[in-house]
């Protein structure tokens, strides 16, 4: 038979474990994730235009943006965002998925990109 004192002993280690974990502050990589800064798309203002009583925008993307599709339409749900840009303006957005549909939410003016300048 194993002694009492022993099988304390053992045990100890694993209780204040899990006893240090139910009481655990917050994991520094969730605090991180909760002040992400947003990273802005550069692009280009192709047209805008009404479908289905939904409004949308095409958007040049330049070619640093990482992704594979040169340009793109998304939906908006606030038309005050794009009033102001005329095609050919230069932007930065930040876009999500709403509805199965690709979404701006923000976007503001941004400076044009030379060649060979990063930007």
């Amino acid at each position: 038979m194993i002694p009492r004192r022993f099988l304390i002993l053992a045990l100890a280690p694993l209780l204040l474990a899990t006893a240090a974990s139910a009481q655990r502050p917050e994991h520094p990589v969730d605090k991180l994730a909760n002040h992400a800064e947003s990273v802005y798309t550069r692009a280009r203002v192709t047209s805008n235009f009404e479908e289905g009583g939904r409004f949308y925008v095409r958007l040049k993307l330049l070619p640093r943006s990482k992704i594979p599709f040169t340009t793109m339409t998304y939906r908006v749900r606030d038309r005050d965002l794009v009033r102001q840009f005329s095609p050919g303006a230069t932007v930065e957005f930040l876009a999500e998925r709403f509805d199965g549909e690709n979404t701006v939410t923000r976007m503001r003016s941004a400076a044009d990109c030379n060649k060979f300048q990063k930007c």
